[in-house]
């Protein structure tokens, strides 16, 4: 079956709505059943246990969205509940195919009028899910499109699970199969911790998609706080930075989140998770033309990373017209690679993958606002 996004109306996020004895509409991203676990279910819509239960197998594992389609729920039920309460948080706005790889990138209105962007990336048999934790992002990283439109609020639970399920059905994904997820599409996940949290444990519950732990990775600019909390969680989810420059000068250009958390800082608080968690970092790198692409930055990325278990995965950078910046020739991308792996470092070149649809975080959704503002 294919899930229903509704159109929802613009409305008033300051307001959370309560458990009562009647059901009443809700418009609310963080109210959207697609964001609560089984017992949440049952709290809001005043049902059993096992009535939570259902409904949460019927949106998490099979991923219908129309509550009259839930043939396993009572007749009744499934009309006093369609009329009072929000299932679901988005809707589909625009899409892109890249012919070239197989890489899929979704533009969701949600109901306040705002817009995220989730991608699809195929890797043969298997798929992986790159989700916004944000709408927009104020970190400000001088070479990421999603920065350019600024900081807008952070996603609901709702907002976030629903990227997953919508690319399921996207990826034709059968319910024995699970998907890769990555937090690394728009914003900074840490930033929106809590929503983040819930999030995952709806995408790894048993009763839904049932996502192993270690399919999910975590992507952070460096926000050292949660890093530290993340180190807490009783969980195999992995740990990714994005780090693109290896020293304080570069990196306060490059990522500002730096100059509140530089190197030093940073590196100690990864050394804190990998004693907690004892699992291997994933170091993104982006590679920028004449900015943090010489040997000598390879050198440098391997000297911060003694003392850490970690990995390299050398990131080819979308072009963003409005920025300042050009990709990596293959030449200097190669003797990067071997400077770190002559320095013992492991290092990966991610293949480039949706260059034909602009697929760096925040392009479609520019895209999508200049064409309104020329409409108007």
């Amino acid at each position: 079956m294919t899930p229903r996004f509704p159109v929802w109306p613009r409305h008033n996020f300051n307001t959370r709505i309560k458990p009562a004895m009647t059901i009443h509409a809700s418009h609310e991203p963080d109210n959207a059943l697609t964001g609560m676990l089984p017992e949440d279910i049952a709290e809001t819509l005043q049902q059993p246990l096992m009535r939570g239960r259902q409904i949460f197998q019927w949106l998490q594992k099979k991923r219908v969205l129309s509550l009259k389609e839930m043939t396993d729920l009572p007749a009744a039920l499934r009309g006093s509940l369609d009329a009072g309460v929000g299932v679901s948080a988005l809707t589909v706005a625009a899409r892109q195919f890249s012919e070239q790889s197989g890489t899929v990138k979704v533009l969701f209105a949600l109901r306040d009028g705002e817009t995220i962007e989730t991608v699809l990336l195929r890797h043969g048999d298997r798929a992986t899910f790159c989700l916004s934790s944000q709408v927009g992002c104020a970190l400000g990283c001088a070479f990421c499109a999603t920065g350019l439109a600024g900081f807008r609020r952070h996603l609901s639970v709702a907002e976030i699970v629903e990227q997953a399920l919508h690319l399921c059905d996207e990826a034709h994904l059968p319910p024995n199969q699970t998907p890769n997820i990555v937090f690394m599409g728009m914003g900074e996940p840490f930033q929106n911790y809590d929503a983040v949290l819930k999030s995952i444990q709806i995408l790894m519950h048993p009763q839904g998609m049932h996502i192993g732990a270690r399919k999910i990775t975590v992507s952070t600019v460096g926000d050292v706080a949660g890093i530290r909390r993340f180190a807490e969680e009783p969980w195999q989810v992995r740990l990714s930075v994005s780090l693109h420059a290896a020293t304080d000068a570069l990196r306060d250009k490059l990522t500002p989140l730096n100059r509140r958390y530089p190197l030093e800082t940073l590196h100690k608080a990864l050394r804190y998770y990998q004693q907690k968690r004892d699992r291997q970092l994933t170091i993104e790198y982006t590679l920028l033309a004449n900015e943090n692409d010489a040997p000598s930055d390879a050198v440098a990325l391997a000297a911060y990373l003694r003392g850490l278990d970690a990995v390299v995965n050398i990131i080819p950078w979308n072009v963003v017209l409005e920025l300042p910046f050009t990709p990596s020739p293959p030449r200097r991308v190669n003797a990067f690679v071997a400077a770190l792996q002559g320095a013992g470092v492991k290092a990966t070149v991610r293949k480039e993958r949706g260059g034909d649809i602009n697929a760096a975080c925040g392009q479609l959704r520019a895209a999508r606002a200049a064409d309104e503002r020329e409409q108007v």
